[in-house]
């Protein structure tokens, strides 16, 4: 349950750190931040694999690129399920989901499965000797 909790909030600070660079996305409060997270791990779950299916062909077309734009779909699909969610077009909807994507992917690598926020620590290893 922690685990989803944080990545829920995770989730969130994605999508008000696109609200705040772009100007086609927009929330009218918390509320509508919280309920669009949460929403978008549903689609993102359910919606997003049968899109990805069915935009195959034409994802092995453009190398890989046109996943972005299904990303953009599910985040516009979001906005359209969410009252108080906004996203002015495609190309806004396509560029918050690489913002979301990329603060989900940094934010992972601090926090575990469970939940728990993870750090890096040094470790030193004495005796040994690296010959080059």
């Amino acid at each position: 349950m922690r685990g989803f909790l944080v990545r829920l909030v995770i989730t969130a600070l994605g999508l008000w750190i696109a609200s705040r660079l772009l100007p086609g996305i927009a929330f009218t409060g918390t509320g509508a931040l919280i309920v669009s997270a949460l929403v978008l791990g549903v689609v993102n779950a359910l919606i997003r694999p049968v899109i990805f299916v069915l935009t195959l062909p034409l994802t092995i077309l453009t190398l890989g690129l046109f996943i972005l734009v299904v990303n953009g779909i599910s985040l516009a699909l979001v906005a359209w399920l969410v009252p108080g969610f906004h996203v002015a077009g495609l190309w806004s909807a396509t560029w918050g989901a690489v913002i979301v994507s990329c603060t989900s992917w940094v934010a992972s690598h601090f926090v575990g499965g469970s939940g728990r926020i993870e750090r890096l620590k040094r470790v030193e290893v004495t005796g040994r000797q690296i010959d080059g």
